[in-house]
C-alpha cells in the first residue's frame, strides 16, 4: 500500500486523539508541542522528523521509519516500535518509558539525559553505544547485545539482565545493586569496587572490610 503524502503534519501545539496516520510521509517535518495520544504510525515515514516537547502517549508505530531523525525535550510514553528503523537517531532530554522495541534497529544512536525506565529492549542491539548517565530502571534487557558499550554512571536498578551480552561493556559507576550477577559473562566488563564487592558476594564470598 502507498504512502499518504495528502495527510499533513499537525500544527504546533496540535492534540490529536485516536488518530490514524498509518504510511504518512512526513520527511523532515518539524513537531513542537504536538501531543499525540493512542494514535496509529504504522509503516509511516517519520525520516530526519524534529520534534520539540511534543508527547507520544500509547501510540502504534510498528514498522515506521525514523532514521536521522532529533527529538528534544519529548516523551514516548507506552509506544510500540515493533520493527522501527531508528537509526542514527538523536535522542536529548526524552522520555522512552514503557515502550517497546521489538526488532527495531537502534543503532547507532545519540542519548542523551533521556529516560528508558520500563523499557522493554529484549534482544535489541545496543553494542558499542555510549549509553553513559543514562536511566534503565527496570528495564527488559533480556538478551540485548551491550557489548562495547559505555554505561558508566547510569541507573540499571532492578533491570532484567537474563542473557544480557555485556563483554567488553563499562559498567563503572552504574546503578546495579538488585543485578543478578551470577551466570553473567563478564569477561571484559569494567566494574568499580562496590560492584566487585557485589558480584563476590552473589557467588557466595564473605566481603570483610
Amino acid at each position: 500500500m502507498g504512502g499518504r503524502p495528502h495527510v499533513r503534519p499537525p500544527e504546533d501545539g496540535a492534540e490529536l486523539t485516536g488518530a490514524d496516520l498509518a504510511r504518512v510521509d512526513w520527511w523532515g517535518a518539524e513537531l513542537e508541542g504536538v501531543t499525540f495520544t493512542r494514535c496509529r504510525f504504522d509503516d509511516a515515514d517519520l525520516t530526519e522528523l524534529v520534534t520539540r516537547r511534543c508527547v507520544f502517549d500509547s501510540c502504534v508505530l510498528t514498522g515506521v521509519r525514523m532514521s536521522g531523525s532529533r527529538h528534544r525535550g519529548s516523551a514516548f510514553l507506552s509506544c510500540r516500535f515493533d520493527r522501527a528503523r531508528l537509526i542514527d537517531v538523536v535522542w536529548d532530554g526524552c522520555k522512552l518509558t514503557g515502550s517497546h522495541f521489538p526488532g527495531a534497529t537502534l543503532r547507532p544512536l545519540t542519548s542523551t539525559d533521556s529516560d528508558w525506565s520500563w523499557t522493554s529492549l529484549r534482544g535489541v542491539d545496543l553494542s558499542g553505544s555510549d549509553l553513559s548517565g543514562q536511566r534503565f530502571r527496570e528495564a527488559d534487557l533480556t538478551d540485548a547485545d551491550l557489548r562495547e558499550s559505555d554505561l558508566t554512571g547510569a541507573d540499571l536498578d532492578r533491570a532484567r539482565t537474563q542473557g544480557v551480552r555485556l563483554r567488553g561493556t563499562d559498567l563503572r559507576g552504574a546503578a546495579t545493586e538488585a543485578w543478578a550477577w551470577r551466570g553473567l559473562d563478564l569477561t571484559g566488563v569494567r566494574i568499580d569496587l562496590a560492584q566487585a564487592v557485589q558480584v563476590a558476594a552473589a557467588h557466595g564470598a564473605l566481603v570483610e572490610g
